[in-house]
């Protein structure tokens, strides 16, 4: 009897914090349409299948683990986070403006792209067109901004590197 306090104190607290990391997860995945999908929704109600709790009182138990396959030799599909898309900001350098464009699949860099390169000089064209590969490598590399960056090219690797940040924080990407 003495203890039933810090029991119920216990549970409540690690309910809470259950609760907490579900509620704050990002809503970055999308459910896969089709019939799995619509039991979820028929069942937990639209909140369930956007990955957020279900509602109080329901009834059904909701699991993160895809469904079976079926008998008909139909398998569940998981749900699959989306690629999302942003431009990082323009960045004047030295030598001209840069920006890149950076595809990210949940918090994964999947692709680094430059969106936008001017240059002032053909030499400084020459020497981009030499450096952003080996850039680009190291971001993937690193899945940051957070990069070396190549020597003798030491502006055009901060500015791209300060373009691959701008981009991430508007993915809201660590």
């Amino acid at each position: 009897m003495r203890r039933s306090p810090f029991v119920v104190a216990g549970t409540a607290a690690g309910l809470g914090a259950v609760l907490g990391l579900h509620i704050g997860a990002p809503a970055t995945l999308m459910p896969v349409s089709g019939a799995r999908a619509t039991a979820d929704r028929q069942a937990h109600g639209a909140a369930t299948a956007n990955g957020s709790a279900p509602p109080a009182g329901s009834s059904g138990s909701s699991s993160a683990a895809p469904a079976p396959a079926s008998a008909s030799g139909g398998s569940a599909v998981p749900l699959v986070a989306l690629p999302r898309t942003a431009v990082g900001a323009s960045q004047q350098y030295g030598y001209g403006v840069l920006s890149v464009r950076v595809t990210v699949r949940g918090t994964q860099i999947q692709s680094v792209a430059v969106e936008r390169l001017q240059t002032a000089d053909q030499y400084s064209q020459q020497l981009a067109a030499q450096v952003i590969p080996m850039l680009r490598s190291q971001v993937l590399s690193a899945q940051s901004a957070h990069i070396n960056g190549i020597s003798g090219a030491s502006y055009t690797s901060q500015a791209y590197a300060f373009s691959v940040q701008s981009a991430l924080d508007k993915l809201h990407v660590a």
